[in-house]
């Protein structure tokens, strides 16, 4: 493979990405710096590489759109929860079980995880960091372990494997020609590996080790997190803004909630938390994502019902959640639920962007080294032959990866981790299954294994909990945890988890 200057301009945008990152600086200006330089290099024109900065986000965008909206439907449901505290009693018999450090330690893990799976790990945070998190501190957990549990377990385990979304795996499987279930089962397993190992590097040195205290005085709990339970928490980098739900009107013939029960010292009039409709609603939610999931599952491992095509699972979260967002809102706000209903969409979409807007324009200067969006990010025109800075760099070191497979193994850990690097570890999936097949040859039993390493590797660094411009800023924002510092952190966890992945898949496989 024949590297251009292109590729190599290419190379060192990459690289100055993971050097701000280490620096505690923003990589938005590098990626559009180098997004600018890498087109007007390839194709000798200024003009289309002022034009690719733009395009470079537009088609980030719209590789990411469907996880945008699933963000917002989960948001959006869980805003309608909030107007009548059901998600605090749906949560709130969780906290209890926080008696002290450690156990509060694991109880967010299993909470995080379970949620995750089924929500994606940014919506179920907004679940578990108003009121999980604060009875944790309380506990004893110091912050920066908090962060490392939420995120080993959501942004790390659980979107690595997506398992029953099944998103990821789907992608992976359009690359190496296989069935998506052969992958997602490895990579559920290799998850469980890579998490076991993180899950407990961090207890030992972070919550059992003598470095707790200093970690608490280091990184002091921010009491913005502990505020009322009707504020809706968002995500903004490293800072946390709380945004004031309106009050909640007494609706007209509901029964239970009579005038006056829920007022406070302002005169504002809440529906209160002991009311029926909290209660129903703090049963239906989870019970309804409950089957899903279970009808889900029962598709892939028995044959009582149709098995859920590969992707459909996002469809059916995203969609599940706004039909509930619809009965929760009509039934609680009465006259007023249609246009609320609108509203909460539109706060969820809100919050999707901050959460995960400032990945847009570094993954659209990944994408361009992708070469099914390369020819749109440069403005190319439709029958030119459009480049592939990325895997044209990855392929040349294939020549160095001598005919093992173990060694072949390492090989797709690193391509994976490299695909990671887009901020959200899915585009490039369809990339590595492609690579996998490719090393594999026609034994299909090693292209499953490697297309899940690499799925595995490229989850745990992008989705994230290695580079900083991925929603690991949402974790370090309502933890009030540095996210340079959170990353960091999590290095040597999960790269531990990471290598040792791969000896357990080369054992298994």
């Amino acid at each position: 493979m024949q590297l251009v200057a292109a590729h190599w301009v290419y190379l060192a945008g990459v690289v100055s990405l993971i050097g701000f990152m280490i620096a505690r600086k923003s990589v938005l200006v590098p990626a559009i710096i180098a997004t600018f330089l890498t087109t007007w290099v390839y194709s000798g024109d200024v003009l289309d590489g002022i034009g690719s900065v733009f395009s470079a986000s537009a088609v980030a965008l719209t590789e990411f759109l469907n996880i945008f909206l699933v963000l917002a439907a989960v948001m959006a449901m869980i805003g309608a929860m909030k107007t009548v505290g059901a998600e605090q009693r749906m949560i709130a018999p969780l906290a209890r079980l926080m008696t002290n450090g450690v156990v509060s330690y694991f109880v967010l893990i299993v909470v995080t995880y379970l949620l995750s799976m089924v929500l994606w790990p940014t919506p179920a945070l907004a679940l578990i960091a108003p009121f999980l998190l604060p009875a944790a501190i309380r506990a004893g957990l110091p912050p920066l372990a908090a962060a490392m549990a939420i995120a080993i377990a959501g942004q790390g385990m659980a979107l690595a494997s997506d398992y029953v979304i099944g998103v990821a795996p789907g992608l992976s499987a359009s690359g190496a020609g296989i069935p998506a279930d052969m992958i997602a089962d490895r990579a559920l397993i290799l998850s469980w590996v890579v998490g076991a190992v993180a899950i407990t590097i961090t207890f030992l040195l972070y919550v059992k080790g003598g470095a707790v205290q200093r970690i608490r005085r280091m990184l002091p709990y921010q009491r913005a997190v502990v505020a009322r339970i009707e504020d809706v928490p968002v995500a903004v980098g490293s800072a946390l803004v709380t945004k004031r739900l309106p009050p909640v009107p007494p609706v007209a013939g509901a029964g239970g909630d009579g005038p006056g029960e829920g007022e406070g010292q302002d005169g504002d009039t809440d529906v209160p938390s002991e009311g029926f409709r909290t209660r129903l609603f703090a049963v239906a939610v989870p019970a309804a994502f409950g089957v899903l999931v279970c009808y889900m599952l029962l598709g892939k491992v028995t044959d009582w019902v149709p098995a859920v095509e590969s992707g459909h699972g996002a469809a059916l979260v995203g969609g599940l959640a706004l039909v509930l967002t619809v009965a929760l809102t009509l039934i609680t706000r009465g006259r007023d639920g249609v246009e609320q209903v609108g509203s909460h969409f539109v706060d969820g979409l809100v919050f999707a962007f901050r959460a995960m807007g400032a990945v847009i324009p570094v993954a659209g200067f990944v994408l361009i080294g992708i070469s099914d969006f390369a020819g749109r990010i440069m403005l190319l025109p439709e029958d030119a032959d459009p480049p592939s800075f990325l895997f044209d760099i990855i392929l040349s070191g294939g020549r160095f990866i001598p005919d093992n497979p173990v060694l072949i193994m390492f090989a797709m850990l690193v391509a994976g981790m490299l695909i990671g690097l887009d901020g959200s570890g899915w585009t490039g999936l369809p990339f590595t299954g492609g690579l996998a097949d490719a090393l594999a040859g026609a034994n299909t039993e090693h292209t499953a294994t490697f297309a899940a390493i690499a799925q595995n590797a490229a989850g745990w660094t992008g989705g994230g909990t290695l580079i900083i411009w991925s929603s690991l800023i949402a974790v370090a924002g309502f933890t009030g945890v540095p996210v340079t510092t959170l990353a960091r952190r999590l290095f040597v966890p999960v790269v531990t988890g990471l290598l040792l992945s791969v000896v357990v898949a080369a054992v298994l496989w």
